[in-house]
């Protein structure tokens, strides 16, 4: 499946952007979809998930209940919707696709469809 994210910007601490991850070339539904970030000198890692099966959602620590995951399998996308930001939340954010068992599915090697990421920068 290929990805495409989008909706990423320049937000103030405190406030909100919601990303969007369109799929085209397949279904989400078929995938565990998650988003993941990147800050300068940073390793990548995880921000959400929810699960193909189910549709189950799951967060690090870091944006548990400031994020938000969701999917409209009518419009294929994947959406995540960030409030109450934080400096700390600037980052490239990557979209990704597979299907990791539930207790690998923060492990970014477990998924084999990305987007070309998009920069979030939250300024104080």
């Amino acid at each position: 499946v290929q990805l495409q994210a989008f909706g990423g910007g320049l937000a103030q601490a405190g406030g909100s952007l919601r990303l969007s991850c369109a799929a085209s070339g397949g279904t989400f539904r078929s995938y565990t979809t998650a988003w993941f970030r990147q800050a300068p000198g940073k390793e990548r890692e995880f921000v959400a998930a929810i699960r193909w099966s189910g549709g189950n959602t799951y967060y690090s620590d870091s944006v548990k209940g400031r994020f938000t995951i969701s999917r409209d399998n009518s419009k294929n996308t994947v959406y995540l919707q960030m409030n109450s930001l934080k400096p700390e939340d600037t980052a490239v954010y990557y979209c990704a696709a597979g299907r990791p068992i539930l207790s690998a599915q923060t492990d970014n090697s477990m998924y084999y469809d990305w987007g070309q990421g998009t920069q979030v920068t939250v300024s104080s």
